[in-house]
């Protein structure tokens, strides 16, 4: 099986994207077996069942690929550098891992291929590779929202009184979110500061706009969690619910892409927080 030998997201060809884009998710299905069979022998049958809900849906996934690549039968190929992350799953104890974990193993690696996608979007040779690459990118944050509204399932299975009943704005949380991320060191982090702070920008563009144009009610800003503001990536992955909420009970094209939008504006901050 050839390995891949040029940056992850630059694609030669059609071939090689959808061959990519098949590989991906086979990569993500063969870690939710491994860690599918280890529940099992762990005698966690619960989460075990977790993961082989995750194994359905990557396995989903990888219909619409062979759909999308019809008669053709592109050669396997494989990333110098895996993509998908069990996040020390395979190794923590059992009685450490929740179904809320298990279900946030997948989000993130749901977000990651989001952001995969964008850069071979952006670095794509050709309008035929750009468009299909984008195409990977919708699709990704499609699963992303289901994977979230998962998690927030198990959550609030599992949920403590560690929450209060508090309404939120998002344009105060978005000017939040802009305060956080300028407060990153630039000497601790260099370039990666300086990146923050672009995405500072963008937070205070968002709730300017959200202010001019205010969005329409989500129940999860009727419950918010206590610290929620506290630290970036926890309101960065407050704020995504949000909008992916609101992009999916959108009543018109203009809304749900308005909120789609502003949800993958916020996965790349995301991204970004996570690195430091």
């Amino acid at each position: 099986m050839p390995e891949k030998k040029t940056e992850p997201w630059t694609m030669a060809s059609m071939d090689e994207l959808l061959a990519l884009a098949r590989a991906m998710e086979q990569e993500a299905i063969d870690g939710y077996v491994s860690l599918a069979a280890r529940m099992r022998a762990e005698n966690r049958p619960d989460l075990a069942a977790v993961f082989e809900r995750l194994i359905a849906e990557e396995r989903e996934h990888i219909g619409k690929v062979d759909q999308w690549l019809g008669s053709r039968a592109p050669e396997p190929i494989t990333l110098a550098k895996p993509l998908f992350d069990d996040e020390g799953a395979g190794v923590v104890a059992p009685e450490l891992l929740t179904s809320y974990r298990a279900f946030s193993i997948a989000v993130r690696n749901e977000e990651r291929a989001f952001v995969f996608w964008t850069y071979a979007a952006a670095h794509a040779p050709s309008e035929e590779i750009r468009q299909a690459a984008e195409r990977m990118a919708r699709e990704e944050l499609s699963h992303v929202a289901t994977l979230r509204r998962e998690r927030r399932m198990a959550f609030h299975e599992m949920r403590r009184a560690d929450s209060d009943s508090r309404k939120g704005d998002l344009p105060a949380f978005e000017e939040r979110l802009s305060k956080l991320l300028s407060r990153v060191p630039a000497p601790a982090f260099g370039e990666r500061a300086e990146r923050l702070r672009g995405f500072a920008n963008e937070a205070l563009e968002r709730a300017s706009a959200l202010r001019v144009v205010p969005p329409a009610e989500t129940l999860l800003l009727q419950h918010v969690p206590k610290n929620v503001t506290g630290r970036i990536v926890p309101l960065c992955e407050f704020l995504l619910d949000c909008y992916l909420d609101l992009a999916e009970r959108g009543r018109t094209d203009s809304v749900r892409a308005r909120m789609q939008t502003l949800a993958s504006e916020v996965i790349r901050c995301l991204y970004a927080a996570r690195e430091q």
